[in-house]
């Protein structure tokens, strides 16, 4: 049983050497040769000064690079940390500042101009010399592997979450024991490896033997379908967007449905319509809707197709682990009643960088026992134990002296015809709510359609439309720049 992150390529190195474990459009590596890379990378790292405890940040581009450095950061016991490869100006010195590396990966004159120490490695790890064994003292599964940045409602700057090695390896078997990738699977990513979602599809490749071939981050251009076929994808981890994006582009005359067996979904809720429109237009096609945060990895998943019988769950606790909804003071409600969700397991990550009043607000110890994650998520668990989501605490907010979820706001919205995409804009300082959509229909018409969908005090007074919707770099929507967009509306 492997209980280190590089336990999981030594391992599939054995198992299926010549098998293709990371591919691109332009390049490829077999599992046998990911390993020797991450072995010399962990002779490059430790020749360069970086020791156990120390942390690599990575900046760049996805490539068959970066789960080379990955693992050879893990057998050397230090910590990386991924950026996105357009992570610049205050963000990149935010980061360096709190995480001091003892290197970064990935020249760039703003990283020379910090004064931080840099260096690139492809020829190095690449080369065609045999791997170099390291003689250092190996981590111990209880110690820090990975520092992953959220962009959540943590706090007014963004927090890095600490991951362990045995947390992390928890996380990636008791997730492959759920969607089961198999060894033939192709799992086409077009997410950031800087989001954990994203990263963590190089993992699952390497427990299931399935190779990852790395999309263009947060794809939601007119090349996704293209790319699925060319690359001959049987699996997509995607978000709304990108769901989104591939069913306007089945849509096309002549367009041809990929290869696809699975479609998983984290990061946002998806729309039920656009699930049960992707499967009539994708023949073959099961899906698999997941709950999770950065904080645990992943909470809840669905069973395959699971939400046609239980339409607004979005799945079972992790093996070996429990979710439930608790009242504001941390008691655990009864079945149905709904709070915020906490989640308790070994997937549970070890608490915030440097941040040691958020980790105490955000992992308290449930009833007394062990730690646990206030995800900040409300929802209700039923009978069964299946878990249904109804929003972020901090998409609750009071209009016209009522409770209102934006979640379910926007998921009534999406349903009136002609709307493509939908989003909320909740109150702030005395301005109302707003609803944006991204359609054909009027606005006066989207709000007098969606009374036939939800109470008419959930429906905000104003709606605008615009072209598109704003999204981060993991393919969510960008609520803070849509508001900037709508702001002379």
């Amino acid at each position: 049983m492997p209980t280190l992150l590089h336990h999981l390529i030594d391992d599939a190195a054995v198992r299926w050497p010549d098998r293709t474990a990371v591919s691109t459009t332009t390049e490829s590596v077999t599992f046998r040769e990911l390993a020797d890379a991450s072995l010399r990378g962990a002779a490059w790292l430790s020749a360069r000064g970086v020791r156990r405890g120390d942390r690599v940040v990575v900046v760049g581009p996805s490539s068959v690079l970066v789960p080379a450095l990955l693992y050879a950061t893990s057998r050397i016991g230090a910590v990386f940390c991924v950026l996105h490869e357009q992570t610049s100006g205050r963000p990149l010195e935010h980061v360096l500042g709190e995480t001091e590396p003892a290197l970064v990966v990935g020249e760039t004159d703003e990283v020379a101009a910090l004064g931080v120490p840099s260096a690139a490695a492809r020829e190095e790890l690449f080369a065609a010399a045999e791997p170099v064994g390291v003689v250092a003292d190996g981590p111990l599964p209880v110690d820090p592997l990975c520092l992953i940045y959220t962009s959540g409602t943590t706090s007014a700057s963004p927090a890095a979450v600490v991951s362990t090695h045995a947390q992390a390896v928890f996380a990636v078997l008791a997730i492959h024991d759920a969607l089961a990738y198999r060894p033939d699977d192709v799992v086409y990513c077009p997410l950031p490896l800087s989001f954990d979602y994203g990263m963590y599809q190089l993992f699952l490749g390497a427990v299931s033997g399935a190779r990852v071939h790395l999309g263009m981050p947060a794809e939601v251009g007119p090349s996704l379908l293209r790319n699925l076929h060319e690359s001959g994808a049987t699996v997509l981890a995607s978000v709304p967007a990108v769901s989104d994006t591939l069913l306007r582009l089945l849509r096309r005359k002549d367009a041809r449905p990929p290869s696809l067996r699975l479609l998983t979904n984290t990061g946002a809720a998806m729309p039920p319509d656009l699930v049960d429109n992707l499967r009539a237009a994708i023949p073959t096609l099961a899906v698999q809707l997941m709950f999770g945060l950065t904080e645990c990895k992943r909470a809840t998943i669905m069973p395959p197709d699971g939400d046609r019988g239980r339409p607004g769950s979005c799945g079972l606790p992790l093996a070996g682990t429990e979710v439930f909804a608790a009242d504001a003071t941390g008691k655990r409600l009864p079945a149905r009643e709904i709070g915020e969700l906490v989640v308790r397991g070994p997937n549970v990550m070890a608490g915030y960088w440097r941040r040691p009043d958020l980790t105490e607000r955000r992992f308290p110890r449930a009833e007394g026992l062990f730690p646990c994650l206030r995800t900040g998520d409300h929802g209700w668990v039923d009978e069964d134990g299946y878990v249904y989501f109804v929003g972020r605490v901090d998409d609750i907010y009071k209009e016209r002296g009522f409770r209102v979820s934006a979640t379910e706001v926007e998921a009534a919205a999406r349903r009136v015809p002609g709307v493509e995409r939908a989003a909320v804009i909740p109150p702030l300082d005395g301005l109302p709510a707003l609803l944006v959509v991204v359609g054909e229909s009027t606005p006066d018409e989207v709000l007098r359609r969606m009374r036939a969908e939800i109470e008419e005090f959930k429906i905000p007074r104003r709606c605008v439309i615009v072209e598109s919707l704003p999204l981060t770099r993991n393919g969510k929507v960008d609520r803070k720049a849509l508001r900037a967009v709508v702001s002379g509306a």
